[in-house]
């Protein structure tokens, strides 16, 4: 062999190693996350009737983190899982109300494995906001296929709720920021478009987020999968291990197998996805993370655990988290420290070789010691949560979990520790035993914690100075405000004569406004457009459940927009409100 030929052998191969290396620092990334399902919705968990075969092995192959913990709803567990920070940080406080919207100077998974070059897709389910700058291509995603707000066919979701009980079915989504309509099954239609990301992007480092839709409500499943449950009662497991010995309706029941089917179509569809990733080569450099949100929405079987979603008691807040990412570890095994949410950022950065954000406080810590099996004391690590509507009430359902114990706060803000409830987890894991008058010094401690934590989240400035939506920028235009972000009245949704606004910053300019109504209006009525101290008012005579104001001139205004038809006394507030810029080439 002559030198020649000899040297660029070793440059080759130095090329070679060079690529591998490079493949090592960064693998692929694969999050899938489901809505609303719970702890006990898979066979691995104990469920004998549910049939999750997929998930199932998959779990045995992984990394199974087993007292892993989110939020007690959707949109605050997203926010975590998207930032490493405690929802309240980030500006979320709410699953609607205007408190579902992330604020976007808030740093995601996304835009953290960008810095590396990672391209980057999200199919399904967002949550953290509908309007620029809050949308996912706005939080670091290449590519986005959403619906909108929390759930398909709710009032947020302005292209499905129409659809009423075939909103799963042919929806119209948005992607990449724009509608298109789509045949097929929701779960079905999130999957595929998952794997041909994939598959587009196999010869780069990718992130993959995975959001399922379901099996949140609305229960609409294929007649496949409904069929598949037809002759089950969920009654016998849940019965069989419930601590608060609860009876199942038969709504209930029926509820449970619809669940159950919608979980079954997600699992055929990750086992698609995963033969994608082994027929393509790229198993052994790919982390997959499987987790859901919360706990159940109905009563079903919950492996024990006390309560449901919205409880910050296990059952509402104990999820199934799997990683499996075989180039750092082949065996598997159950991790039984207590992790959580806000872990997974920290845990793909120092996997995938990103750099954190330093200018924001992260509150999750890297699993990876715990992966590699390093002995790490985190007997000091606490998490706290919560779950009331608008902000955190203090001391209503509210607690801290810290090593084997569990105080929960049930009660008034001026409460003393007699009427908080602790629990030792690992001698009452099904949390109904309160010991706190034998252990006040215990409950005192965990209650100064709780406190200092709190004090400290609801100090947050996108907390204090909540995101807003920004009117008139090329980015998106026209643009569509919706009843999920509106804020107002406490539990705002589809009532008509209810107030509602919506928090905004409007660039100057002039603006057509289309305001559709749930269902038509009376004729005779004025419709108002207040936007802070600027009133625009109209006459309307026609029985219609649209209107529009053409020609509005607006200076920058940052603060609400209050949109009304007042008729015979009664203010009747717009479902969605589409706004469209007419001189966006002057800014």
């Amino acid at each position: 062999m002559n030198m020649r030929k000899f040297l660029l052998m070793i440059l080759a191969c130095g090329f070679s190693f060079a690529s591998i290396a490079q493949k090592n620092i960064h693998p692929n990334v694969i999050l899938i996350i489901t809505d609303d399902q719970g702890y006990g919705d898979l066979g691995i968990s104990g469920n004998s009737l549910i049939k999750t075969p997929v998930i199932d092995r998959f779990a045995k192959q992984s990394l199974r983190f087993n007292d892993f913990h989110v939020s007690p709803v959707c949109a605050p567990t997203r926010s975590s899982l998207m930032t490493g920070r405690y929802s309240l940080r980030t500006g979320i406080r709410d699953t609607y109300n205007g408190g579902a919207t992330m604020a976007s100077s808030e740093i995601t998974i996304a835009e953290i494995l960008k810095q590396a070059g990672y391209r980057t897709g999200l199919f399904g389910k967002w949550h953290l906001g509908d309007n620029f700058p809050s949308r996912p291509m706005d939080q670091g995603f290449d590519e986005s296929l959403m619906h909108l707000s929390g759930g398909m066919g709710q009032v947020g979701d302005v292209t499905t709720y129409f659809q009423k009980d075939s909103s799963y079915f042919n929806p119209v989504l948005w992607k990449n920021g724009q509608k298109e309509s789509f045949k097929g099954y929701c779960s079905d239609i999130f999957a595929a478009n998952a794997i041909q990301f994939i598959e587009k992007n196999k010869s780069n480092p990718f992130f993959c987020y995975l959001s399922f839709n379901a099996p949140h409500t609305p229960l609409q499943v294929p007649e496949y999968y409904d069929q598949m449950y037809k002759n089950v009662d969920p009654s016998i497991e849940f019965e069989r291990k419930n601590p608060m010995h609860l009876k199942m309706t038969e709504k209930d029941k029926e509820d449970a197998r619809k669940v159950y089917g919608m979980v079954s179509n997600i699992d055929d569809n990750i086992g698609k996805l995963l033969q994608k990733i082994a027929d393509l080569g790229i198993e052994e450099n790919t982390i997959i993370i499987f987790m859901t949100d919360n706990g159940p929405q109905q009563l079903r079987y919950t492996a024990g655990m006390r309560d449901k979603k919205g409880s910050v008691y296990n059952g509402g807040t104990r999820v199934p988290f799997f990683l499996k990412y075989p180039a750092l570890s082949k065996e598997s095994k159950v991790i039984e420290t207590m992790s959580a949410h806000f872990d997974v950022l920290p845990t793909l950065s120092e996997l995938c070789h990103v750099d954190l954000p330093k200018d924001r406080k992260i509150d999750g810590k890297s699993l990876v010691p715990l992966i590699k099996g390093k002995k790490v004391d985190w007997s000091d690590r606490a998490m706290f949560s919560y779950w009331t509507r608008k902000y955190p009430e203090l001391y209503n359902s509210m607690a801290i979990q810290k090593a084997e114990y569990k105080l929960v706060g049930q009660t008034n803000y001026n409460a003393s520790i007699e009427d908080f409830e602790l629990y030792h987890l690992k001698n009452d894991p099904g949390e109904l035993h309160n010991i706190v008058k034998e252990n006040k010094a215990i409950a005192l401690k965990l209650k100064a914690e709780l406190d200092l934590i709190y004090q400290d989240l609801i100090r947050s400035k996108n907390l204090i100075n909540p995101p807003k939506i920004i009117v008139g920028t090329k980015k998106e235009n026209p643009l569509t405000l919706n009843r999920n972000d509106a804020d107002g009245s406490r539990g705002l949704w589809d009532q008509e004569a209810i107030f509602g606004k919506w928090n905004v910053n409007i660039l100057k300019g002039r603006y057509n406004f289309r305001f559709k109504f749930i269902n038509p209006i009376a004729a005779n009525g004025d419709m108002y457009l207040e936007t802070n101290t600027i009133i625009n008012q109209m006459k309307n005579d026609q029985h219609t459940d649209v209107i529009e104001m053409k020609n509005v001139s607006l200076p920058e205004i940052n603060g609400e927009l209050i949109p009304y038809y007042l008729t015979k006394g009664k203010m009747i507030l717009p479902f969605s409100v589409e706004i469209e810029k007419l001189d966006l080439n002057s800014h």
